[in-house]
């Protein structure tokens, strides 16, 4: 909870609201792209029902995209405070969804944040995570076996959730500065029931880098994994990784210097564009090697 109360004060310099009020979520200006009726390329700001609410999105096509060939799907959830629009442009996804032919969905979490292992509400967010999923995969032609969550704090808090809750439906899971922590994970059963591969980066200035580090490495022990094996990638970054009982993989990257940030992203007060690596294409490469297992 402490994590989330820091972002609050931050953002609330900016946007004159606290998080730690619930206050509104920053606003999300029009879409210069209308929603889409059919699928095709392009930037579209698309809703989806589920549970009662109208749930928003943002969903980048890439210019190569054919709506008869089947492709990945990266969905991308942003800190709290926020929304869709920011992480998209502090991610760079999209540029990398032009290089690589993959779908990328920015949804916008209900009031700035999203029901995850630490904060923020009550929503369904997994069940929504996995009706937005099915609905691509039906609507969009995405590929069942090449569906992956990336998300940075609560984002990425929520990417655990969901790689827990959300049985067969991610392949790979990429959390930057995020935790698998909470009164849920404290549960000794808490862990994937099919394997989800698990690729993160964790700041060595970060104040929560003792949990975050706790976090995956009761994630290893409950998925019994191998020891893992260490390297140094840089001067200032290390980077350990570790194949699991269920063929999942986990690969963990620490930052020495870095705080509460997502490395190489140039925008954004959460931005960093000198930490010595760019996570979007660390996550991406993963995400790669990383289709579904059965």
């Amino acid at each position: 909870m402490r994590r989330i109360m820091i972002w609050g004060m931050a953002w609330g310099l900016l946007l004159g609201a606290s998080a730690c009020d619930g206050g509104e979520p920053p606003a999300t200006p029009a879409s210069p792209t209308a929603a889409a009726v059919q699928p095709a390329p392009g930037k579209h700001q698309l809703t989806l029902d589920h549970a009662g609410v109208t749930r928003r999105y943002r969903l980048h096509a890439p210019a190569s995209y054919d709506p008869a060939t089947a492709v990945p799907l990266v969905i991308a959830l942003h800190p709290f405070p926020g929304e869709g629009l920011g992480m998209s442009e502090m991610v760079g996804l999209d540029g990398k969804a032009e290089q690589e032919n993959f779908l990328v969905a920015y949804p916008d979490g209900i009031n700035g944040g999203f029901n995850a292992l630490v904060c923020c509400g009550t929503a369904d967010d997994v069940g929504f995570l996995r009706a937005l999923t099915e609905h691509l995969i039906s609507e969009w032609r995405v590929n069942p076996d090449r569906v992956y969550l990336t998300g940075i704090s609560n984002g990425g808090d929520l990417s655990f959730r969901a790689a827990v809750e959300a049985t067969g439906v991610f392949a790979a899971i990429g959390v930057v500065s995020g935790g698998f922590g909470g009164p849920l994970a404290a549960a000794a059963d808490y862990a994937p029931r099919t394997p989800v591969s698990v690729i993160t980066f964790i700041g060595g200035q970060d104040r929560y880098v003792k949990e975050f580090q706790a976090g995956i490495r009761t994630w290893q022990e409950r998925l019994r994994c191998a020891p893992a094996t260490s390297t140094r990638v840089a001067e200032t970054i290390g980077m350990t990784q570790a194949r699991c009982a269920d063929g999942s993989d986990v690969h963990v990257y620490v930052l020495d210097e870095m705080g509460h940030s997502w490395p190489g992203a140039k925008v954004g007060m959460i931005a960093a564009p000198t930490a010595g690596l760019v996570a979007t294409d660390q996550i991406w490469e993963f995400f790669a090697a990383h289709p579904r297992l059965s």
